[in-house]
């Protein structure tokens, strides 16, 4: 990737001058990159399940073509999977006509042009025969928050858009996502609005400066130097912005 050169990356074409990140092409994963992938996000999940308090719930940003295996490798971590969120927003996967053949068939996709984001929720098991009432007394976890007006928490997050220009103008992350859905998904996570969100992947901090907003404790931990420069002086700045926008919180 860091050479763009392809290989089971995705280099996008330039349009307009402007320079397109290159994305992972997850249809050329042959049967040791699944296995690979699956026994990362089986490690991960046993590692979720060592840091979370009984009850605490995990969010993971996926595709639709990977998420059986992501999702299912987090179970066998150790969590329990509690269902999906859905976002819809239009991505460059599938839709196109089978490859070398466009002409011969130009009615087909190889793959249904890509429309929506999963995310799957994950929590961690609750001690035997506890009751969610009884761990929201004894660990504030069991269950997620409800909306700012009282209404459940609903699993199609359709209010929220892309990043705004301001926003990628600020961060630059390649998968940086809109403030508007890590506030929504953040202030859910925690039921009684106290605890500490963790992102252990946390690219140009939108997560942590999402947390701000909310007002919850966080940690960021984030593998690249660059990128953990970022966050740091564009997480006050993300805050600034948005914070505006999110009253009541």
């Amino acid at each position: 990737m860091k050479a763009g050169v392809g290989g089971i990356w995705r280099i996008p074409p330039s349009f307009d001058g402007a320079k397109r990140a290159p994305l992972p092409r997850f249809t050329a994963l042959d049967e040791n990159d699944r296995i690979r992938v699956a026994e990362f996000f089986r490690n991960f999940g046993s590692l979720c399940r060592h840091v979370l308090a009984p009850g605490g719930h995990v969010l993971l940003a996926g595709n639709s073509f990977l998420a059986t295996l992501v999702f299912g490798s987090m179970v066998e971590g150790g969590l329990e999977f509690r269902g999906q969120l859905i976002r819809p927003v239009t991505t460059l996967r599938g839709g196109d006509r089978p490859k070398g053949a466009e002409e011969e068939f130009p009615d087909v996709c190889s793959l249904p042009k890509g429309n929506f984001e999963p995310w799957g929720l994950f929590r961690a098991p609750l001690p035997k025969k506890m009751t969610v009432a009884e761990a929201l007394r004894k660990y504030g976890t069991g269950g997620i928050r409800r909306s700012a007006d009282g209404t459940p928490f609903g699993d199609l997050l359709d209010n929220v858009g892309r990043s705004s220009r301001a926003e990628r103008q600020l961060g630059g992350h390649p998968s940086q996502k809109p403030m508007e859905l890590m506030v929504t998904l953040v202030r859910t996570s925690l039921p009684l609005g106290k605890g500490v969100v963790l992102d252990p992947f946390m690219g140009s901090g939108t997560t942590i400066a999402a947390a701000e907003i909310c007002g919850y404790e966080s940690i960021g931990v984030e593998a690249s130097k660059d990128y953990y420069g970022l966050a740091v002086a564009t997480v006050p700045k993300l805050v600034a912005l948005k914070r505006s926008l999110f009253p009541g919180i």
